[in-house]
């Protein structure tokens, strides 16, 4: 099945851009039904994250979500297959120069997860060499494409989680590499602090600011925007964050929950809703999914 998929993907890679994206919300108009559980969770996010937001509107704000996901998922077509000059006239960078100001000191680029993500990713590698951290997935074939993609360009160094963020640190601070960072998923319990995201308390790894306080690195948001139709995509690179890290682990975590909030209100369909963000709950606290 997964081939089928590879191969679909890799015939619309050719496709103008416009046209697949709306093979890609086709496709999630589908998806929305035919994925019953992830359904569930994205109502269940939305509903707890907007509260007062009107049903029918959350509604086809999950809906939209689903456009927004499986068009980012075909658009990897472009990532694996598409030549540079393509994607670096799809993809199109703003703030470039925050980052390269840093010069070879260390720098975390805090990227939340939106969903051309892996654009923004692929397109900062034409301009320059990052490390990122990547999980293995489920099926091997992605995994493969997706380490394929990240790699096409440049020397990128690609750590796994195995080898854990220490090795990622290394070689940022060692390779004068900005470090591609996705610190907004729960990952459980361990080393995690409680902090609001929309107002609902969310187990969050307090990686950005311990990981740039042990390197003495710079913290510079990076939100990549996918845009209507054909028009591509814009990879946002903000100015260095200042007063970061503190010595308060909490307020710096909730700091970066805050920033996802307002980068959410700008796009919201393209947040990754359908992730069980809010999985682990405070002691006491009854599940959501």
């Amino acid at each position: 099945m997964s081939r089928l998929a590879f191969f679909f993907m890799w015939l619309v890679h050719f496709l103008p851009l416009g046209v697949q994206a709306a093979i890609g919300n086709a496709v999630g108009s589908a998806l929305f039904w035919l994925i019953p559980e992830r359904r569930r969770v994205t109502r269940i996010n939305l509903h707890k994250c907007f509260p007062h937001m009107d049903p029918a509107a959350r509604e086809r704000l999950a809906r939209a979500h689903f456009g927004s996901f499986c068009r980012g998922l075909i658009e990897h077509g472009l990532l694996w297959w598409a030549p540079r000059e393509r994607i670096e006239r799809l993809v199109r960078v703003e703030g470039l120069e925050h980052l390269r100001a840093a010069g070879g000191a260390p720098a975390i680029l805090f990227v939340p997860h939106f969903s051309g993500l892996d654009a923004g990713f692929t397109r900062l590698c034409c301009e320059l060499d990052m490390v990122g951290i990547y999980s293995r997935q489920k099926d091997a074939r992605f995994g493969r494409l997706l380490a394929l993609g990240r790699g096409r360009f440049g020397n990128q160094r690609q750590v796994s989680r195995q080898e854990g963020v220490r090795a990622a640190i290394s070689a940022m601070v060692r390779g004068q590499r900005p470090f591609y960072y996705l610190p907004d998923q729960d990952h459980g319990p361990r080393n995690a602090v409680f902090v609001p995201f929309f107002g609902v308390q969310a187990a969050t790894v307090p990686g950005l600011s311990r990981i740039a306080k042990l390197a003495g690195a710079r913290v510079l948001p990076c939100v990549t925007r996918m845009l209507p139709g054909g028009a591509g995509y814009v990879v946002r690179i903000e100015p260095p964050w200042q007063d970061f890290p503190t010595d308060d682990l909490q307020a710096d975590t909730r700091r970066m929950n805050a920033y996802i909030e307002q980068a959410t209100l700008e796009m919201p369909e393209q947040y990754l809703w359908m992730h069980k963000r809010f999985k682990t709950r405070p002691p006491g606290e009854a599940r959501f999914y």
